[in-house]
């Protein structure tokens, strides 16, 4: 369940990025380094699911009435760790406008595909059961 867990903790994280390339003008992926988007998912994901706890807990301390936006700042704070060290994603013109809705869009993407990719694993998985009982 772990696994099944971080997979599509993963999967989610690649969508968000590249439902963002197709969006954005300034939001790009290096597709021909497919190492670099890759290292790029997993960069992103690991600093998301670091970094939102520990956002969550200092806002909680030092500034409550920003609780509401936790994933769009971990999002953020993601991303532009993720495009300064990284060479697979690169965020640029124009610079003010993408950097204000690439973190909307990745993180209502991951937020969606996080909620309803389960729901696909879990159909399928559920099906899968059931066939062979259905034979017999």
């Amino acid at each position: 369940m772990l696994l099944l867990r971080g997979f599509i903790f993963l999967l989610s994280a690649a969508l968000g990025l590249i439902v963002a390339d197709w969006v954005l003008p300034g939001f790009s992926i290096d597709w021909s380094d497919w190492w670099g988007f890759a290292l790029a998912v997993v960069i992103f994901a690991v600093l998301q699911s670091v970094l939102a706890p520990f956002i969550m807990k200092m806002t909680h301390r030092h500034a409550p009435a920003f609780l509401g936006g936790i994933g769009i700042i971990s999002t953020f704070v993601s991303l532009l760790v993720v495009e300064a060290f990284v060479d697979g994603l690169n965020i640029g013109t124009p610079v003010v406008l993408t950097w204000i809705l690439a973190p909307l869009i990745v993180w209502l993407v991951t937020a969606l595909a996080t909620w309803l990719l389960p729901m696909v694993f879990i159909k399928r998985t559920v099906q899968e059961r059931r066939a062979p009982a259905v034979q017999g």
